[in-house]
């Protein structure tokens, strides 16, 4: 899995910006549920939009870490409680993304 590009982070983060949470991380932190709802999730998108729910910021960074590192997915970008990933499609990517 090679880096992300800034150029592509931008036209990720550009795409990403229409979404809607599809994963929601309540209280109880990341389940076995959580995780399998956000496996089914990004076999469906290639760009998903993640909402945390925590008061702790430490505690809000372990989760980020934990799910681009379960997922195997790239960080493009944390607002406030929102994350959006990435991770293309093994066959037939839907997002193409730009060269530098």
């Amino acid at each position: 899995m090679t880096k992300l590009t800034n150029n592509q982070k931008k036209f990720l983060r550009a795409k990403g910006h229409a979404l809607k949470p599809v994963v929601m991380v309540g209280q109880h932190g990341l389940s076995e549920s959580v995780l399998a709802e956000l496996e089914s999730s990004m076999s469906k998108h290639e760009l998903l939009k993640i909402k945390i729910r925590t008061e702790d910021r430490d505690e809000k960074q372990n989760m980020i870490n934990k799910i681009v590192e379960v997922s195997h997915s790239h960080l493009v970008q944390v607002i406030g409680n929102v994350m959006v990933i990435y991770r293309a499609f093994d066959e037939e990517p839907q997002i193409i993304l730009p060269r530098k």
